[in-house]
């Protein structure tokens, strides 16, 4: 593993960092600020800034007349960009020139005499290509420029950003028109001058009611394809700028995150967030809020979310760059959205004020890949040396913890392909760069561990990356036998043969042993979302379309919703920055047409808003649970729309667990706890009182030889779990 970097000595402040005069590490109390400078960079860290440029804001001392203000950069005057704002005391710039590496920023009152306030701040400064913080890029890596329609799926008229222009996969940035028409569909705007016969009309949260046109902008950042849409009108109001944005603008700003994971590696990808229509998003825009993406904030492009972290960061630091400072900034997204918005909103703090996480998961690294993984060797099992012992549809109901024994195969073979190489490479990647253990061997893995290899490190021995995967002392159907749904003979069975997985993911009769450094990696990075960093201190709406009792069964189960807020709980004491909505599937996954979710984005958006009005020297959760609106609760909601008002509980009574109840999984019916964040569990001696059954000593003997060095103790963390590091890790 490379060495991780902690980012420290910056104050975080709803997204902007702020260093007093002179470096001191510490802010001076109030008394003091009106004799000190501050500089703020507004776009990013001032130790993350990309592309040569940055967003900076310096607060003048009272005592200091603004135009009285120099300002320098590696000792060369930038006085000039800057130009003050409405607060009076304060200077905006957008600063550019800056070099690669560290650039010195300084400030000081001129022509006042000497003594006067000066401050100065480093700002390292990255390639627009990156890396920042995310590790070396990865390879092969395949441009598809050439595939993603521009400005939007349903206006390209077949247009394309075209050939990469160079092996980075950059593109010329490029700006696009499209209306919304009276007709409810999207066209390319004409003219830039004149409005269309049929231009629909809008109305903001604000209460201003502007044509619907909408400014799309396209170009590379970090090797992703991005986006960014605003309201703005061409035929009245000039090109924006930071210090003049969109007039229609609410100045909140919505990320949307993509869905999907298995084949998300080595590719740019061809679509940004979570909609079809990309960041063209009606929801949004015809309210007011600005939408940006990346092709690498899309799981089905790059299942990794420290690199979606990183993506994420610099396309909202060109977005301020061209717009100006963002209230706040929401992410939007389901399934892998979620993936990616609970641990960066809990590693990467200050990225996202509010999240709302659809079919969500914790994440990827515990969440998913344990319960996938465990229903594939299920599965596998199943299939195998188990037909002749009468495993009924009960009987795997019972040892799986699912709803129905079809789940076992709906979330198992496909969605383990995560683990297992070659996996599911996507089809833009040519044959002969894909790994085959014989003929070649050093190949892309499409695998998860393989993706994140700048993190977790790689194998000595086979060149791969570390696995913290791991099932030993894992009793398969432990609460099963002791309830009486399977028998002695197949608990005994089915521990014995359900065997576990090679470094590529095939089929071993012995149990898989996760890596112990990859172990303590996953915790203390935060890919295994901790919930006691960045999420304990912003506002979180699960949102749920309840898919459980699909009749094939669906992988994103309710208890995931659960597990989130059990690791709050334990990280925290409570989880009452966090609200669950549940409701049938009548609007799909995430449809922006359901008015629960609809909704959420305005609960959302009042909440963040009383958060920001809240200038109290409280805590933080206590400030969060305050501002939270009075008609935010947990609620699950019937098919004719009904809410129904009670506190979400995993299981137990109520009408909303009746409607929509929770389920288990394979690794919680062996002991595992609802938090599901154990990787490989610490074990203990076979305790014969831990079972309703009495073994004879033949199956004593048997039970001893599957657990030779002991079964799972789930009262104890798991092996390398402690709470995440640091924040702002870089690899």
């Amino acid at each position: 593993m490379r060495t991780i970097r902690r980012l420290i000595g910056t104050a975080l402040v709803l997204g902007t960092f702020l260093l007093p005069a002179f470096g001191s590490a510490a802010a001076k109390g109030a008394e003091n600020e009106q004799h000190d400078f501050r500089i703020v960079t507004v776009s990013t860290r001032p130790d993350t800034v990309t592309g040569g440029d940055v967003l900076v804001r310096i607060d003048v001392p009272r005592n200091v007349p603004v135009k009285k203000v120099t300002v320098t950069l590696n000792g060369l005057d930038v006085t000039g960009a800057f130009r003050a704002t409405a607060a009076s005391r304060s200077l905006l710039g957008l600063v550019d020139g800056l070099r690669l590496g560290k650039n010195d920023l300084a400030v000081e009152a001129n022509g006042e005499g000497k003594g006067r306030p000066s401050a100065r701040l480093t700002i390292t400064n990255y390639p627009i290509t990156g890396p920042v913080f995310s590790g070396p890029h990865e390879q092969p890596f395949i441009c598809m420029t050439q595939q993603f329609p521009v400005p939007s799926r349903s206006t390209s008229g077949g247009e394309t950003l075209g050939p990469p222009l160079d092996a980075n996969c950059s593109v010329a940035t490029r700006v696009d028109y499209v209306y919304r028409s009276t007709a409810g569909t999207w066209k390319r705007l004409p003219t830039p001058t004149v409005h269309p016969a049929d231009l629909a009309m809008t109305t903001t949260t604000l209460g201003k009611t502007v044509p619907y046109i909408v400014r799309v902008e396209t170009g590379t950042i970090n090797r992703a394809i991005y986006q960014t849409a605003i309201l703005h009108d061409p035929t009245t109001e000039a090109a924006p700028t930071p210090f003049q944005p969109p007039a229609a603008w609410n100045g909140r700003l919505v990320y949307t995150l993509g869905g999907g994971c298995t084949g998300g590696w080595y590719i740019q990808g061809r679509t940004v967030g979570f909609d079809p229509e990309g960041v063209v998003e009606d929801l949004m825009l015809r309210q007011g809020y600005a939408v940006a993406s990346s092709s690498l904030n899309v799981f089905g492009n790059n299942c990794a979310e420290v690199l979606a972290a990183e993506s994420l960061m610099m396309v909202k630091e060109r977005f301020i760059e061209n717009y100006g400072p963002v209230k706040f900034t929401i992410g939007w997204g389901c399934s892998g959205g979620s993936e990616q918005s609970h641990p960066i909103g809990d590693a990467y703090p200050g990225l996202l004020d509010g999240i709302v996480p659809g079919c969500s998961f914790p994440e990827v690294t515990a969440a998913m890949i344990l319960n996938v993984t465990d229903a594939d060797l299920l599965f596998h099992y199943l299939q195998g040396v188990a037909a002749s012992l009468g495993w009924g549809d009960a009987q795997k109901v019972a040892v799986s913890g699912y709803p129905k024994a079809v789940v076992i195969t709906t979330v198992g073979p496909a969605f383990a392909l995560r683990v297992k190489a070659p996996g599911l490479c996507n089809p833009a990647i040519p044959a002969n760069l894909i790994y085959n253990p014989v003929t070649n061997p050093h190949g892309a893995r499409c695998d998860v561990y393989d993706h994140m290899v700048n993190i977790l490190g790689r194998d000595p021995l086979t060149g791969f990356a570390r696995r913290p995967l791991d099932n030993v002392g894992v009793q398969y159907g432990l609460a099963a036998l002791n309830a009486g749904a399977i028998t002695k003979e197949q608990f005994l069975d089915v521990n014995q043969h359900i065997g576990g997985y090679d470094n590529d993911g095939n089929y071993v009769p012995t149990r898989t042993v996760g890596d112990q450094t990859a172990l303590q990696i996953a915790y203390r990075t935060g890919r295994v979302t901790y919930g006691g960093a960045g999420l304990a201190t912003i506002p979180i709406i699960d949102y749920r379309n309840y898919t459980d009792l699909f009749p094939a069964g669906d992988v994103h189960m309710r208890f995931h919703s659960f597990s989130m807020r059990e690791r709050l709980v334990q990280a925290n004491g409570n989880a009452d920055n966090q609200v669950m909505l549940t409701e049938d599937s009548t609007y799909g996954f995430y449809s922006d047409a359901s008015p629960v979710l609809s909704g959420a984005l305005r609960q959302m958006d009042e909440w963040l808003t009383n958060l920001q009005r809240d200038t109290s020297n409280d805590p933080t959760a206590v400030k969060i649970a305050r501002a939270k609106p009075a008609d935010l609760v947990d609620a699950c909601f019937m098919h004719d729309g009904t809410r129904i008002v009670e506190p979400a509980t995993y299981q137990g009574g109520g009408v909303c667990n009746m409607l929509y109840p929770a389920f288990s999984t394979p690794r919680m019916v062996a002991g595992g706890p609802l938090a599901n964040n154990v990787l490989k569990c610490r074990l203990k001696p076979i305790n014969y009182a831990d079972y309703r059954v009495t073994f004879t000593n033949a199956e004593k003997a048997q039970l001893g030889s599957i657990f030779p060095s002991g079964v799972c103790d789930y009262s104890r963390p798991g092996v390398g779990q402690e709470p995440l590091e640091d924040t702002w890790l870089f690899f």
